[in-house]
């Protein structure tokens, strides 16, 4: 008996045996799949793949990077930093004018600590799960990893800190340390800071040559100007840090102490004997053009009230080196060389060399990163091809000349996260070759759709059955339906232009509306007929599927609700209309909002641009002369370049945006540390006079009191200003007199960040992009309609004809040496 229970023991351990080896490969095979699913992922998203691949590690990676979890982490960044608007100092007050500004609402001690320190538990868990991932060895070599978790660790104790003190603590360290949050969480953002520390050195080197060249003329200043009565010593070489400041203020081309135009205030001021006043009438109305002059310490101010100019502006108009020369060029003529040869050297040599070494040295470092984003994306795919080519050759006499089975890529396609249309083009370049089985090389190439540009296919147009409804389907459905829109458009706006100018001098309560009403009740009229006519043609959901059909149709419809409401309070316009206020709005308030909102219609031109010059070329080179197509082809070219550059930009300016947040949010807390509570209002301090004993020109008579660092919100504001470098003279003699003259020392460094380094990488970017444009476009088919080989313009695709394709044997030593990559073989 024992030997008959033996023998049927056999089978079934047999058969258990053969159950558990078809269990096991079965997963094999799942992991295999979900590997090539995550190594894809990475490589769409330019990731790297050196982290765990086993089925849990996987699992909790894809939850990782889910929409639900990104989302999180996201709206757990946003949230910290915004914190600093509502923390003490807070800047929920309406104004931030020290002589208006009342007491703001400050949160209970515990509130926004709270709030912090969820944001804190997010990111311990982010940084946990990322550590995970990576593996201990990995996590030691990474910096931005082990910065951190220091982060993290002196965030907590500064809020133990805060707590323990009941929130009165005098400086708040971890307010400077929220924007690493935002930088490391964005792998674009690290390359461009990455990028910006390599350029340093080459940056210092003509930092060098500026500093070199202010000392000098400083020296010289002071020896050409020694007389104690020289109005050009007294005004700007009293001393040698009065003079550095001034030269360094002509240097950025900004207003000089001699030459201020005010917002809102208008204001040209010279000293004796150059009195020069004028007005400029387009801008002003009869209460604008009562001039008031002030006579203060020799100096002429002519004033005019409320005139509405903006400081930049006067920026651009006034910021003419001549006047800071005219006392010493009044005394002698040879002194204009001085001044000329100083801006020469400075503003024109110097500072535009800093433009092409930042723009050379920045492109360079920038390149080598992209290029390390690169090798990550053929890596990725490469990864997937040998993950799933190990799954083909299980059992293969001869492994070496297999492939991708191509119901496994589907069935790792399906998995992957990635848009329907983007899916839809690979199967249909996969469904376009013949064989079984994908080579690396081809498998590379079906990844390359990644980067076109796919075109949507619009929902099916309704049918109609009758002939006139077909030819007007035909009708409000063809281009030229746009054009009348966009001719419309345009004719609104300059109607609003021509009404601007013509009631410029008049004032709002002495308006008559009664054609400005008539005209904007016409225009809204034909854009809701326009929007009705194309929802005829298309049918709704093929109107919805354009994104300027669905903003024409918005403003439309608050343009047609504004409208109504104007009509049900006020009537229907008529000589003479100016009705009594009504509500909350007057009827000249409605009528500025509705011409605010046509103006912003006017923006559905801009997407349009691109393509109607490019059919607008094409017809050109299909029926005029030689000349005329050539003349053509070149405004259209441009025009079509100009166009989807600021498209592009729009769409690629989240790093170079996110560096600027950063900046930004750094300098605002420190001026909030170093300079909260410096500015008093006049008559509280003497440093403080009163607006009509203060000298012309000064921060007191410019009614600068708006301008300050009580509070985050107008840090902010102040850096803008500043940043512009319009009148910020003001700002370094105001804090110097204020909080002292090391002050400078902060508005220097504010100034060489933001507009020398920040503004030159904003212009490599537009540069970069018009230059990629324009070298895409230069044939006549790129305009006229092929479409389907465009790819979308990322920074990554930038310098992708430049950059170096990895080599087979790069990528299979890389993946030799992957920590945790176990082929399933």
């Amino acid at each position: 008996m024992e030997v008959v229970q033996g023998r049927n023991l056999r089978p079934r351990r047999r058969r258990v045996l053969v159950l558990v080896t078809q269990q096991g490969a079965v997963a094999r095979r799942d992991l295999c799949l979900d590997q090539a699913v995550v190594f894809i992922e990475d490589a769409i998203q330019y990731r790297s793949i050196n982290h765990r691949v086993d089925a849990r590690s996987l699992w909790l990676y894809q939850w990782y990077y889910s929409s639900m979890s990104q989302w999180i982490l996201s709206f757990s960044i946003f949230l910290i930093l915004v914190l600093a608007f509502i923390e003490t100092p807070s800047s929920l007050t309406s104004t931030s004018d020290v002589r208006y500004r009342l007491a703001p609402w400050e949160p209970p001690c515990g509130l926004t600590q709270g709030v912090e320190a969820l944001c804190l538990l997010v990111f311990a868990a982010d940084v946990s799960v990322k550590s995970y991932l990576v593996g201990w060895a990995q996590f030691q070599k990474n910096p931005w990893l082990l910065a951190y978790l220091v982060v993290l660790l002196v965030s907590l104790v500064d809020w133990i800190v805060s707590l323990s003190l009941v929130c009165q603590e005098p400086v708040q360290v971890r307010r400077l340390l929220r924007p690493f949050f935002l930088m490391q969480n964005s792998s674009m953002m690290k390359k461009t800071l990455k990028c910006i520390r390599c350029s340093l050195p080459e940056m210092a080197s003509v930092g060098l040559l500026l500093a070199i060249h202010l000392c000098l003329f400083t020296v010289l200043g002071l020896l050409l100007f020694p007389g104690e009565k020289d109005r050009e010593r007294l005004a700007h070489f009293r001393s040698l840090p009065e003079a550095l400041t001034s030269l360094l203020v002509l240097l950025t081309t900004a207003n000089n102490p001699d030459v201020s135009l005010l917002s809102p205030t208008f204001s040209l001021f010279l000293p004796f004997p150059f009195q020069f006043s004028f007005s400029v009438p387009f801008f002003s109305s009869p209460r604008f053009l009562r001039p008031e002059k002030l006579e203060m310490d020799g100096v002429l101010c002519v004033v005019t009230d409320q005139a509405v100019l903006s400081g930049a502006l006067g920026g651009l108009l006034f910021a003419a080196q001549p006047w800071v020369m005219i006392p010493a060029y009044s005394k002698n003529r040879l002194y204009a060389i001085f001044f000329i040869a100083f801006t020469l050297i400075g503003s024109l040599f110097l500072m535009n060399l800093l433009t092409a070494i930042i723009y050379n040295q920045f492109r360079g470092y920038l390149m080598k990163s992209l290029q390390t984003s690169l090798l990550w994306r053929r890596l990725g795919i490469r990864a997937a091809y040998q993950v799933l080519s190990s799954m083909t050759a299980e059992g293969e006499a001869h492994p070496e000349g297999v492939g991708v089975k191509l119901q496994d890529f589907l069935q790792v396609l399906q998995k992957v996260q990635l848009g329907s249309d983007r899916k839809q083009a690979i199967m249909e370049k996969l469904h376009s070759r013949s064989g079984d089985l994908l080579s690396a090389d081809e498998f590379q190439k079906l990844f390359d759709e990644f980067d076109k540009r796919v075109i949507k296919e619009h929902p099916p147009r309704p049918e109609y059955w009758s002939p006139f409804l077909q030819s007007a389907q035909f009708l409000f459905s063809h281009r030229y339906f746009d054009y009348l829109g966009n001719l419309m458009a345009l004719g609104n706006l300059v109607t609003i232009c021509v009404f601007l100018v013509l009631d410029a001098d008049v004032l709002p309560e002495d308006r008559d509306d009664f054609v400005l009403g008539i005209l904007n009740g016409v225009f809204i009229l034909y854009y809701l007929l326009e929007m009705l006519l194309k929802v005829f043609a298309l049918g709704l959901q093929g109107y919805l599927v354009s994104s300027s059909n669905v903003f024409d149709g918005l403003l439309t419809v608050v343009l047609l609700v504004l409208e109504i409401s104007t009509l049900a309070a006020y009537g229907f316009p008529h000589l003479g209309w100016k009705p009594e206020v009504l509500g909350l709005l007057s009827l000249w308030d409605v009528t500025r909002l509705v011409n605010m909102l046509a103006v912003f219609r006017f923006l559905r031109v801009i997407p349009r641009v691109e393509v109607s010059v490019g059919w607008w070329a094409g017809w050109c080179h299909l029926s005029g002369t030689r000349r005329n197509r050539v003349r053509a082809f070149s405004l259209s070219q441009l025009m079509a370049v100009v166009a989807s550059t600021i498209l592009d930009l729009i769409k690629n300016m989240r790093a170079f945006g996110g560096i600027l947040v950063v900046v930004y949010y750094v300098f605002a807390v420190i001026g909030i540390i170093l300079f909260r509570g410096v500015i008093v209002a006049p008559g509280n301090s003497s440093l403080a006079p009163d607006n009509g004993s203060a000298p012309c020109g000064s921060f007191e008579q410019l009614e600068y009191w708006t301008n300050n660092f009580d509070d985050f919100a107008a840090a902010l504001v102040t850096l803008w200003d500043v940043m512009v470098v319009n009148n910020w003279q003001v700002f370094l003699d105001a804090f110097r007199r204020y909080a002292g003259p090391w002050s400078k020392i902060y508005f220097v460094l504010w100034w060489l960040v933001s507009s020398v380094i920040w503004v030159n990488l904003f212009l490599a970017l537009i540069l970069e992009n018009f230059l990629h444009k324009w070298d895409r476009r230069c044939h006549l088919q790129s305009l006229t309609g092929d479409l389907e080989a465009t790819s979308e313009v990322t920074v990554e695709l930038l310098f992708r004809d430049v950059l170096e394709e990895p080599t087979e044997e790069e990528l299979i030593e890389k993946l030799s040496h992957h920590p945790h990559l176990q082929l399933c073989r």
